[in-house]
């Protein structure tokens, strides 16, 4: 049975969960790169830099079309193809400022870029002009000479190189067929290509390669995450399954460790996705959903320590997202909460719930926040509450109003175990109340006829502030019955009501009386009948 800890004021978490951040001032975003507790972002005319939190914290600008990014380790320094200008663009990351500039020219549109150690990978090209290829740039030297890799390719194709590998494949053809050179020597040899049409490989969206170069994996929409040895160009895996996919693969990245397959998709039309994977065993070990913001931008994705970085797109409006998925590679806590108690608008009710670590430790005190959604949408946050030492606790709420009530609960996280929230909807019914009339029963015709009333709420709960009593006025005698609706009748502060009525023939008159209800009180109906008598001399 869950500890009642009660509701008690906690200092509020600190701010974690999956987030987006709007970059404004700009009218394109195309990749990340993340790396010394930043991220950058390429866009239009600009690489934008926010920190780990996903806020944004300055800009690099002047800058020709950057697209493709890469960062070293340290963060220290960035790279940026720039695709307008034909250059490689470095980047002091600590001044915000370009201290090298390399010339591509003869390599048009450079866009696609990976580093290993001093040994940056481009992908350029003109998509339809097959003058598209690999290159590589020596980066510790001053000034570096492009050293072809690959030519007449479709477009800038996408590049991976780690070691002595460079896997490579082209968007845009399908189906496509990856490339894997040995770049051991100069100049670079083919060392074999993986056929697109008998492996299924159409709409290339992304690709990436491990640190020792001895795998690739590449993410088309056909075929999804797949695996290939970079040596003997076979398939050694597939990370989770084309049918499983809660949306299209659009994009790829490694943890640090090379522990974890971090994955995004386009998703539905309810947002995108993020998937991780164990890299060893391929076991699925997150999912991880954006409500709506945009569509993913494809090959957007990046790792910082535990953290996945995205970019979105929301075309409709425009507008563009940085996507946080904090937590990613962690182990996944998770919480429950439910009502153990009937919930009836104005009444205190309970719930019970539960904050559970992966590993079954006992979570002690922790800060949990809890939210209730009306039905009309309103949100309020409630009191905190903190866990018992074994994660249970309980919550307890005075709901306004009747109709489905959603309580959510949000625990932060910590640097070892991934947040989690949960949502349960209560069914709360409206508060009872009753109606009592009192008055003559029998009255005169053409005379004043004046009924009082009194409507009650069930408990010490007041009767409403406003409202209206509907009275509907049947009059019988032997030819039958007539009704008829009376004005409304107001109700006072205390619940009290009058009724008055001027009856012009005698006969039977009933007197049906009724309030409506609203959000927060039920329905209540009594009656009250009268004989009158005809008219006097």
């Amino acid at each position: 049975m869950a500890a009642a800890v009660g509701l008690v004021a906690t200092t509020s978490p600190a701010a974690a969960r999956d987030t987006t951040t709007l970059i404004q001032g700009v009218t394109g975003v195309v990749d990340t790169a993340a790396a010394g507790g930043r991220v950058f972002v390429s866009a239009n005319d600009r690489i934008v830099v926010a920190d780990a939190d996903g806020t944004l914290t300055g800009s690099i600008t002047g800058l020709a079309s950057p697209s493709g990014l890469a960062v070293t380790p340290d963060g220290t320094r960035v790279y940026a193809a720039l695709s307008g200008s034909n250059e490689i663009a470095e980047i002091d990351a600590a001044a915000l400022a370009v201290v090298r500039r390399i010339n591509l020219a003869g390599y048009p549109s450079p866009a696609n870029l990976s580093l290993d150690g001093d040994q940056l990978w481009v992908g350029y090209g003109i998509k339809n002009d097959f003058v598209g290829g690999v290159l590589g740039l020596d980066l510790s030297l001053a000034a570096p000479t492009p050293v072809p890799v690959a030519t007449r390719m479709y477009g800038a194709p996408l590049v991976a190189g780690a070691g002595n590998t460079v896997f490579t494949a082209e968007a845009g053809i399908n189906p496509a067929s990856p490339r894997v050179y040995d770049v051991s020597t100069i100049p670079a040899t083919l060392r074999g290509v993986i056929d697109g049409a008998d492996n299924d490989l159409s709409n290339l969206t992304d690709l990436t390669i491990t640190p020792d170069g001895a795998q690739a994996i590449s993410v088309f929409a056909t075929s999804g995450f797949d695996v290939w040895d970079t040596t003997t160009l076979t398939k050694v895996r597939s990370y989770g399954s084309r049918a499983d996919y809660p949306g299209a693969p659009g994009a790829i990245a490694l943890s640090p460790n090379g522990a974890h397959v971090a994955t995004a998709f386009y998703g539905s039309s309810y947002g995108p996705y993020a998937e991780v994977y164990n890299a060893a065993t391929g076991a699925k070990t997150l999912q991880a959903q954006m409500t709506y913001k945009g569509d993913l931008v494809t090959g957007s994705l990046s790792v910082l320590g535990d953290d996945l970085y995205a970019l979105l797109n929301d075309w409709p409006n425009n507008r563009y997202y940085l996507w946080r998925v904090e937590g990613a590679f962690l182990p996944t806590s998770t919480l429950s909460v439910s009502a153990t108690t009937a919930a009836t608008a104005l009444d205190p009710f309970t719930m019970t719930g539960r904050l559970a670590f992966p590993d079954d430790s006992a979570p002690g005190a922790q800060p949990i926040e809890i939210a209730r959604t009306l039905p009309n949408g309103t949100t309020t946050t409630l009191p905190g509450v903190t866990t018992a030492q074994d994660g249970t606790f309980t919550v307890t709420d005075t709901p306004p109003v009747g109709g489905g009530v959603s309580y959510t609960a949000i625990w932060d996280g910590n640097s070892a175990v991934r947040w989690s929230k949960t949502t349960t909807t209560v069914d709360v019914a409206q508060h009872p109340t009753s109606l009592i009339v009192t008055g003559p029963t029998t009255a005169n015709a053409k005379k004043s006829l004046r009924l009082t009333g009194q409507m009650s709420t069930a408990g010490n709960v007041p009767t409403p502030a406003s409202g209206s009593i509907v009275v509907y006025r049947v009059y019988t005698n032997s030819n039958g019955s007539v009704g008829a609706d009376r004005p409304l009748v107001p109700l006072a502060a205390d619940g009290s009501f009058t009724i008055t009525d001027t009856p012009q023939v005698g006969g039977k008159y009933t007197y049906h009386v009724r309030f409506d209800g609203d959000a927060t009180y039920a329905y209540a109906y009594t009656s009250w009948d009268v004989a009158v008598r005809g008219p006097s001399a």
